[in-house]
Order: C-alpha cells, then structure tokens, then sequence
C-alpha cells in the first residue's frame, strides 16, 4: 500500500494545523516529524511538546524521526507527547536493539533508519523486529536536498530482503522526493513516501500531495 508522509520541516509553522490539514485533504495519511538536535544533524528543529499539539489538532499518524544523539532517553518522552511511530538511525546508537526494543515497548510503531552512507547489511540483526525501515536519500539535517540515486538500490536490496526472509517491513524513503524522482522511488520497492518541500515548499499543499500520490500510483502500475 502506498501512502505519502507530508514532512512539516517543509511547512510554514505560522500556518501549521491549515497546512497540515491541506496536506491531509491531498491524500496525505500519515504525518512526518523530523527531530534534530544539532548534535547528530547540523540543525535544530522541534520537540516534544510541538508533537503533543499535532497529536491534538490532526487525526494523522505521527511519524517521528529521531534524528539525534541518545535517542534511548527521549524515546518516551515523545511517545508520552503522542508519536505514533518512531524511528531511529542505525548510527545514533551503540545499543541499537535495546532503542528499537524501547520503542516497542512505549506502544509505537518500530522504525530503524539508515543514512546515504550506511550500507543495508549493518541492518541484518533488526530487520526482524521492525515495522518499517526509513532510507534517507539525502544526507539528513536539511530539507530541499536533492535525491542521492543509489538511494534505489538500497530500496531494492531491502525488498529483496524482506521477500527472501519472509519478513513484513514496510520500506520508507525521505530525500528529494519530487514528481521527477517518486515514480523510480516506488518502482524499486517503496511505500511509504515523506515528501516536505514538494507539498509545502511552494503552492497549494493540497494539490501538491494528489500530483505525488498520481504519480506514485501511476508508478505501481509499471512495477516489474
């Protein structure tokens, strides 16, 4: 099942719950938050109690994306603030499995995720116990990057993984998504699409979320 992750680092945060709602009417199902703390990723973004409010104001999932140091020690506080998912970087933690653990047991759906130069095989212990696995294909700090293209053959990689070991993880791209790239990015094995710039940077984000979604769609069509 496809669905499209609106990214809010994209939004205008004076018009957040308009924006947000926009996104949602497009076809937006699920909503991703980027926590940055300027350790981990060059950039400071949002905390626990912008979640709190978000999980007041949208009916949507939240997709929280932890990308910062420590991420054992604030994974409750923002599954206490309402994320509904939460991932974490493969290379923010030496206890990896103890984070992921964690998350489970805070009730959230259990992402892991892998920057532009961490090879899928550093994976292999946790695909198991995952619900979904997030590829960035742009270095993570900044939205408006453009698409790393080998960013595909790590999607494709972690498909053919996922078939050959029976396993049920749902694959997450977040990077340079844009009607140019989304097509390729389903093509090799993608389903859940964050996209910030493309629906907030400019226009209507409601518009702007059903072009992705066409596309993608059209793009599951021609799937090999």
């Amino acid at each position: 099942m496809i669905e499209l992750a609106p990214s809010i680092l994209s939004a205008n945060f004076a018009r957040l719950a308009e924006q947000v709602q926009a996104a949602m009417e497009g076809g937006g199902t699920v909503l991703h938050v980027d926590v940055m703390d300027g350790h981990f990723v060059p950039n400071l973004t949002v905390g626990p109690p912008l979640v709190a409010s978000l999980s007041k104001a949208t009916e949507l999932p939240l997709d929280v994306h932890l990308m910062i140091e420590n991420p054992e020690q604030f994974i409750p506080v923002f599954a206490d603030a309402g994320a509904n998912w939460i991932s974490v970087h493969q290379e923010a933690t030496p206890h990896l499995h103890r984070a992921l653990e964690l998350v489970r047991q805070h009730g959230c759906q259990v992402g892991v995720v892998i920057n532009p130069g961490t090879p899928v095989e550093t994976l292999s212990e946790v695909l198991a116990m995952v619900d979904y696995v997030l590829v960035m294909s742009v270095n993570p700090g900044f939205g408006g990057q453009k698409f790393i293209p080998h960013s595909l053959e790590k999607i494709r990689k972690l498909a053919n993984l996922r078939a050959a070991r029976g396993l049920n993880y749902r694959i997450e791209v977040d990077g340079g998504i844009h009607l140019d790239t989304i097509g390729e990015v389903v093509r090799a094995g993608a389903e859940l699409l964050v996209a910030g710039y493309a629906v907030f940077g400019q226009g209507d984000p409601r518009i702007n979320a059903q072009k992705l979604l066409k596309a993608a769609m059209e793009a599951t069509l021609q799937k090999v």
